[in-house]
């Protein structure tokens, strides 16, 4: 899901951390739009004067006979995705076709490209490190700005997301715990970053921070860190059992991973990859679990290595959450470690299940 990542998202398109969009003809095409967000303040206390937040839908708003939209689901990608990783047929194909679930003539989707990313405002751009500090509080309000000022809309039937945006869900539902009739977080958990998740994200952050050729964010080339970026997120996503059919030998992986390292040389920005990993600095949501009010369906897999069931962490706290339930995918050939997230057909029943319990 990282589009900064554009040629290994190919590499890697069967899932993990760099699953990002591939167009089938049956796909919807969505409506792409910007809204501004002008003189945005940072928790940093740094301000944009202008905060560009990209945004695809899919269908229009409908208001119920007290005028609220009633039909608006919001979908938030992962650390370095776009909106455009859910334009994919095991995602969208799964979900936005005629009669499914999520059926674009009945509902309207939005999926924003998170700040530091996509087509919205990012250090790349131009500011390099001299680009305001963003964090996933910042991500969420800016989001919640797209939503009600950009696009109008005053109730979500549906807040869900996947990795970051699964994180950003757990925000959305005790920040503005009113806005929505349920909420679907996938591979995430309600805790503070920590742990060996923590452990890789350091890796790859130290790693750029700590490379000479970085100059501080003010490089002219991008800096050989870039390549451990690269090979951090093959090792976290997927799954070994499929990692082991793929690449079969040494051969087989040192290829693999030279790709992917020089695609990412290609394709990648050092400064943004290191502000998408450094913006999960302020995520906690557990303090505000009670205060969620909303039905809420957590969704883990038991293969994920960022968030690992062994941990136990989704199991407890998600007992503080009022309406809250959990379940967690077991491995199968159909599971794709972390990037199980995108693959709709093992979680989508638990989907129509949130749906119907959660309608008005």
């Amino acid at each position: 899901m990282f589009p900064f990542f554009k040629r290994l998202c190919l590499i890697l398109l069967a899932g993990g951390l760099l699953a990002g969009p591939t167009w089938a003809a049956e796909d919807p095409v969505p409506v792409e739009g910007d809204f501004i967000a002008r003189n945005f303040r940072f928790a940093s206390g740094e301000v944009l004067p202008e905060l560009k937040l990209h945004y695809r839908t899919l269908g229009k708003p409908r208001r119920d006979a007290s005028g609220r939209v009633s039909n608006a689901v919001l979908i938030m990608h992962g650390t370095g995705g776009t909106g455009g990783q859910f334009i994919r047929p095991e995602f969208s194909g799964e979900l936005f076709g005629p009669g499914a679930l999520l059926d674009a003539d009945r509902y309207y989707l939005i999926l924003p490209d998170g700040i530091g990313h996509g087509a919205s405002s990012k250090p790349s751009d131009g500011l390099r490190a001299g680009f305001p500090r963003y964090g996933y509080e910042d991500m969420v309000r800016a989001q919640h700005l797209l939503v009600t000022e950009g696009l109008q809309v005053d109730h979500l039937r549906l807040v869900m997301g996947t990795s970051m945006g699964g994180m950003h869900t757990w925000l959305w539902g005790q920040r503005y715990p009113d806005f929505m009739d349920a909420l679907m977080p996938l591979a995430s958990l309600p805790t503070q970053i920590a742990g060996r998740n923590r452990l890789w994200r350091r890796v790859v952050i130290d790693a750029i921070r700590n490379d000479p050729a970085w100059q501080g964010g003010n490089y002219k080339r991008q800096p050989p860190s870039l390549g451990t970026a690269s090979e951090m997120l093959m090792l976290m996503s997927s799954n070994p059992v499929l990692r082991q059919q793929q690449w079969p030998t040494l051969a087989a992986a040192d290829a693999a991973i030279a790709a992917a390292v020089a695609s990412g040389e290609k394709n990648s920005d050092a400064n943004d990859t290191l502000y998408a990993l450094e913006s999960s600095r302020d995520y906690d949501p557990n303090p505000g679990l009670e205060r969620i009010k909303a039905p809420l369906l957590a969704v883990n897999s038991a293969d994920d290595l960022i968030n690992p069931p062994e941990l136990g962490l989704l199991e407890q706290e998600i007992q503080r959450v009022p309406r809250g339930k959990a379940i967690v995918i077991a491995l199968s050939p159909a599971t794709r470690g972390h990037g199980s997230h995108t693959v709709a057909t093992l979680w989508k029943e638990a989907l129509a299940t949130l749906l119907a319990d959660s309608g008005r």
